[in-house]
């Protein structure tokens, strides 16, 4: 009875021994924003990519009050993996508003896209009515302009207020000489500047988006350009990518318009195993197209841009993944 006890038990240990081992799964929670937007989408195409690598992972989208929230999130281990614009996580580092202090340990994972650009669109009439060609007419004419600039808080708020800085006009300014500023989300400037409640709005979207489509549809538009030394302040000051809207993209374009845009980036902190940064960084990096073929606005992401953050230094374990793939 012994012996065979014996040789069941050296049977088993040798099965055990020669059987291949269970591949790691994960589970992660990931924090985004709304639900429904792009980036749930993007969310599912991180799901999809680990599925990919290690079946039986799950990664879990968090809907949330955008990339602001998300940082804060992220350190309040509410979340392991968050997405947060280049700015967003470039104020973090920083610890400037509305940060009070420094989000040191922020990491990258991979940039998602950088062709978010900051597109100023104003009803014709009140542009050939006051000769704007440029947000730097605006305060070069002292405009009385009622602009819509994104809600209070958001980024894009933020982004378009150093523009007009850089132009040399704060929000203030604007105000002071008879123009109004309008804090409204996306859907509800295209509803203002359609029933002429406003004259202009800003927004950080994408080409196209139709959010801008719509109105165009209804009221005669204008794109307004960026100068260069505005391009060139706000870039070296918030590290914001420049970006051209070719003319003809709206058929009230019809001329290249030059602007700055935001990207977007899946973050981290420096606190996740160097290991699962890597392998979660390679499962995106093999399953690339589970991210690129979530929406028709993502077709142009690839693994170079996933590899190319300037505002937010690299987990090391995604570091070392780029460069074994040979893309750092």
């Amino acid at each position: 009875m012994r012996k065979l006890f014996s040789f069941m038990a050296i049977a088993a240990l040798a099965a055990a021994i020669s059987a291949p081992a269970k591949a790691k799964d994960y589970t992660l929670t990931l924090c985004g924003a709304s639900p429904g937007g792009l980036w749930s989408l993007l969310g599912a195409g991180v799901d999809s990519a680990m599925k990919a690598a290690y079946p039986g992972s799950t990664i879990t989208y968090q809907t949330s009050g955008g990339g602001f929230a998300n940082v804060g999130l992220l350190r309040a281990k509410k979340c392991q993996l968050a997405i947060v614009h280049d700015v967003e996580a470039k104020l973090a580092l920083e610890g400037k508003r509305p940060f009070k202090q420094a989000a040191n340990d922020l990491r990258a994972v991979a940039v998602l896209y950088n062709w978010a650009p900051m597109q100023f669109v104003m009803t014709k009439e009140f542009a050939d009515k006051h000769g704007i060609n440029s947000i730097e007419d605006i305060v070069k004419k002292k405009a009385p302009v009622r602009i819509a600039v994104n809600k209070r808080g958001n980024v894009v708020s933020q982004v378009i207020e150093e523009m007009f800085k850089a132009a040399g006009a704060s929000y203030k300014d604007i105000e002071g000489w008879g123009g109004q500023v309008v804090f409204a989300a996306s859907k509800e400037m295209s509803n203002l500047i359609k029933d002429r409640r406003i004259d202009s709005f800003g927004n950080g979207i994408f080409v196209r988006h139709r959010s801008i489509r719509q109105p165009g549809e209804a009221v005669p538009l204008k794109l307004l350009n960026v100068s260069d030394a505005t391009i060139e302040k706000v870039s070296k000051k918030l590290q914001i990518g420049r970006f051209t809207v070719k003319g003809g993209s709206y058929k009230w374009a019809p001329n290249d318009v030059k602007t700055v845009a935001l990207s977007a980036q899946l973050v981290t902190l420096d606190t996740m195993p160097k290991k699962d940064a890597f392998n979660l960084t390679k499962a995106l990096i093999d399953n690339s197209k589970k991210l690129s073929g979530v929406h028709k606005a993502m077709k142009k992401l690839d693994t170079k841009l996933m590899a190319s953050s300037k505002s937010t230094p690299y987990h090391a374990g995604a570091a070392e993944a780029y460069k074994a793939a040979g893309l750092q």
